[in-house]
């Protein structure tokens, strides 16, 4: 990857932690999980919008590392109106490149492209994850049937 590639991957990460996409709480939402990494202290809420088995709207909120901001807020983006399995399918691609199992050129993941370096970092994975573990958790659970501690619990779980 040459040296401009980088610096615009790193722009689009910054971008993301200054002014991250669909922060913010949802007033109706149908799921949701928060995931935490007590070694860091990243700490983020995912709710969702399910409706006809699509990802109506999606909201984030919390705090961490500027990895786990941006990541949160890539992934809001790219799974906000898109059938839930597209989102279950886009996680497994995205968790597969982080974690050095897949090759990014071939992963198809658009701007999510730009974490890709993460996977140098073996620290930073988590960060990366995080938000993408409370999406998973929260699209397996209606926000009805969990209560905040069983939801920080099982989206902490790699």
């Amino acid at each position: 990857m040459k040296i401009a590639e980088n610096d615009l991957y790193q722009d689009v990460v910054l971008d993301h932690k200054r002014a991250p996409r669909h922060f913010g709480t949802l007033a109706r939402a149908t799921h949701r999980a928060r995931g935490t990494n007590p070694q860091c202290g990243d700490d983020i809420r995912v709710e969702l919008q399910i409706e006809d088995d699509r990802v109506r709207d999606i909201r984030f909120t919390g705090q961490g590392c500027a990895i786990c901001i941006a990541s949160a807020s890539m992934m809001s983006e790219a799974v906000h109106g898109h059938e839930v399995e597209f989102a279950r399918r886009l996680q497994q691609r995205f968790r597969a490149v982080i974690t050095g199992q897949l090759e990014p050129e071939a992963a198809q993941l658009g701007k999510l492209v730009s974490l890709s370096g993460v996977r140098r970092y073996p620290s930073r994975i988590k960060c990366a994850l995080l938000g993408w573990h409370a999406l998973m958790h929260a699209l397996d659970t209606s926000a009805d049937d969990i209560s905040e501690t069983e939801a920080a619990t099982a989206a902490h779980t790699p």
